[in-house]
């Protein structure tokens, strides 16, 4: 009986580099609008940091949160309390049994600005001097213990950290809770707040970031050959997800139907995709067969499509395997292009913006676009937004992080 329970969307909520609201962000997507700017911090000077610039949130959290919250809470529980307030209120604030109800909100780093200040505070200070909330700041946890908190779930309250692939996977997560009759409703996404010093200064050691200093708002460059690295997002994304008979009898506004999550990994490295995509693609091929649906019944893909050199071509790769002489004419979109990317919160965005693509029957357009990479083999979405058909259409969005983790799902018109 559980198994034939379908999950929809009935609330939407979102801060980003963008914009502070979804309909902010969205509306800045279809223009084209880059969240890419030099950071302003004195920071990036006394470290000598080799990348000047990143994705910061639009509306800083403190014009949002009160200073009690913002005091008590590392900034990627701000950013998640603040998407996930907007996603409830979206939603109707419905009401229902607290057991009923969950919180899945997946990070990749969890409160790193918490740990880094706590730390030298100790050593410059003494143990007297560190914040007594260090501890329930700085767990990765916290985002969901706080939005569990802010709803009143009871059902659970799980944090998926899967590096780059967590929002997505938190959301794959509520809709497996639901489809099991573990919960009815769930709040689901992802946030990441590590724009600072130590995680710029190891992506960069690595060389995964773009050095494009002088051009902050063209470094992140999907698919493009002069792409260089990816660019530093912060920010938060949280859906409301329901059992599709629930919310249709309390007459909610439904966005679109998870219709099928797939999920798998690489074992192939700690940080590079596997070249040929073949771990995504069974995410993929996965994700498509628990919808029900064939290859060609997808018309959209937002992919994960970061802007290093390797892994557009993986991903590539990887859809070509998964859809093979259906890729052909299937729009796909780089949204990250214009947002940067927000590590764990960056699937669950994506997701969003998977779900807003379906609802207005538009692809959002890549920019940065100038010469085309040979190597990628996909129908990249430029110029302008796209106009995706009439009718019952299904969309996938892409998630893979470190450590080989790959996550696909499918949303469905409704």
């Amino acid at each position: 009986m559980t198994a034939e329970r379908r999950v929809v969307v009935t609330g939407l909520g979102a801060t980003t580099p963008v914009g502070g609201t979804v309909p902010e962000t969205w509306d800045a997507i279809l223009a084209g609008r880059s969240g890419a700017r030099t950071m302003p911090f004195d920071w990036v000077e006394k470290y000598d940091l080799p990348v000047k610039f990143a994705a910061t949130l639009r509306t800083p959290a403190e014009e949002v949160l009160s200073k009690v919250e913002i005091r008590r809470m590392d900034p990627s529980a701000q950013f998640a309390l603040i998407a996930a307030r907007e996603a409830w209120a979206d939603a109707g604030m419905p009401e229902g049994d607290p057991e009923r109800l969950a919180a899945c909100i997946g990070t990749g780093i969890g409160g790193v600005w918490t740990l880094l200040s706590q730390w030298d505070n100790l050593r410059e200070k003494g143990p007297r001097r560190v914040f007594p909330l260090s501890v329930p700041m700085l767990m990765p946890n916290a985002s969901s213990a706080a939005v569990s908190l802010e709803i009143g779930a009871r059902a659970g309250a799980h944090t998926p950290v899967s590096a780059c692939a967590s929002g997505l996977e938190a959301m794959g997560y509520a809709y497996d809770m639901i489809r099991a009759g573990r919960a009815d409703i769930a709040v689901a996404g992802g946030t990441e707040g590590a724009v600072h010093a130590l995680p710029i200064a190891g992506f960069a050691a690595m060389q995964a970031l773009s050095t494009r200093n002088d051009e902050p708002e063209k470094a992140s460059r999907p698919y493009d050959t002069g792409r260089d690295g990816f660019v530093l997002g912060e920010g938060a994304a949280v859906v409301v997800v329901e059992e599709y008979e629930r919310a249709k009898a309390r007459g909610a506004k439904i966005y679109a139907e998870i219709a099928g999550v797939g999920m798998s990994s690489d074992s192939h490295h700690i940080a590079a995709p596997e070249p040929e995509g073949a771990g995504a693609s069974r995410a993929m091929v996965e994700a498509v067969h628990r919808a029900g649906l064939s290859p060609k019944d997808i018309v959209h893909i937002n992919a994960h499509a970061t802007s290093t050199p390797v892994g557009d071509v993986a991903e590539s790769n990887a859809i070509r395997r998964a859809f093979g002489d259906d890729t052909d004419g299937m729009p796909v979109s780089a949204t990250k292009s214009m947002t940067g990317h927000l590590l764990g919160a960056a699937g669950a965005l994506e997701g969003v913006l998977t779900i807003l693509a379906l609802k207005n029957r538009l692809a959002p357009a890549t920019i940065n676009l100038d010469d085309f990479d040979p190597a990628i083999r996909l129908d990249v979405v430029h110029g302008e937004a796209r106009k995706l058909p009439e009718g019952d259409i299904a969309g996938l969005n892409n998630s893979f992080g470190f450590g080989g983790h790959n996550v696909a799902v499918v949303f469905t018109s409704v």
